[in-house]
């Protein structure tokens, strides 16, 4: 493995955390021996131009610097190569950073944590989901949750995590269950009145909402939550409990597993890692050992 590493960074991770991550994050790898090069970018478009040019040019590891939207944006320059992905998690939600075990909010422990891993070879190989042309690494949310990312996007007040609670709440009053047809990879269809459907590569999102709980990221397999057409008071008593996992056996909800899912309802926008992929119907494959990454 070469001794240069690429930094991939948000400025504007966690308000504004991104960009005073990446220096203890830097520093913590060249205090291990590593040439560090910082990739930051005009635009998101821009930015993962510089990263997949980076991969190209054989560049030791990809350290993506900032929160789910980050590695999302990361993931699409190395999944399916054979570099490394490393995370320094300092956004929001930091899902995937979760799921794998990294230290969150601390830049300079992650980049020790990631160079003693590179240093000792601890690199290994993690399923994603894929919806088209584009990977995602946690889950990817559809119906209530996806509505709520709607409003929580186009709210300008207030910032961070309050945002969307107060968007979860406005999408509360108006949201009924939606008719959704789901297509598992082994042709079996189900046609059910829902109020969400995840599809969990990992088993959280939101800040660690453990709405897939028993998503494993080596598997080959989807865990598919399906929250069936419950009634404002039973989504308000069920919320908390999704943090901890504690949802699932409530007797209106439902776990699939499968490789593959088709996801058809109408009027709803299908999100992956929290950001937009399009309306439904979507269809999401799981690609066993897609994404090498670093980790403790």
């Amino acid at each position: 493995m070469t001794s240069e590493i690429t930094l991939f960074v948000n400025p504007t991770a966690g308000r504004g955390r991104g960009a005073r991550a990446a220096q203890p994050a830097a520093s913590a790898l060249r205090a291990a021996g590593f040439s560090v090069r910082t990739v930051l970018g005009r635009t998101p478009q821009d930015a993962l131009a510089r990263a997949r040019d980076a991969v190209e040019a054989g560049t030791g590891a990809l350290i993506a610097v900032g929160g789910d939207g980050m590695v999302n944006l990361a993931l699409q320059a190395v999944a399916g190569t054979r570099t490394p992905l490393g995370l320094v998690p300092v956004g929001t939600g930091n899902d995937f950073a979760r799921a794998l075990g990294l230290p969150l909010r601390d830049p300079g422990r992650a980049g020790r944590v990631l160079a003693d891993a590179l240093l000792g070879g601890r690199v290994r190989d993690v399923d994603l989901g894929r919806v088209g042309g584009h990977w995602f690494g946690t889950v990817l949310a559809s119906g209530f949750d996806s509505r709520v990312n709607d409003r929580g996007n186009r709210m300008r007040w207030p910032a961070g995590r309050l945002r969307y609670d107060l968007a979860m709440l406005a999408e509360l009053a108006a949201f009924r269950p939606l008719p959704y047809r789901i297509t598992l990879d082994d042709g079996t269809v189900r046609e059910t009145e829902a109020t969400l459907v995840a599809v969990g590569n990992g088993p959280s999102y939101g800040g660690g909402m453990r709405i897939c709980p028993g998503a494993d990221l080596t598997d080959g397999l989807f865990d598919v939550t399906v929250v069936g057409d419950c009634s404002r008071v039973t989504l308000l008593r069920l919320f908390p409990s999704v943090y901890r996992g504690g949802h699932i056996g409530h007797p209106k909800i439902t776990v699939l597993r499968a490789a593959q899912v088709e996801l058809v309802a109408p009027d709803v926008t299908g999100y992956a890692d929290g950001e937009p992929l399009g309306p439904l119907p979507l269809t999401a494959r799981c690609i066993p050992g897609a994404l090498r990454v670093v980790g403790p």
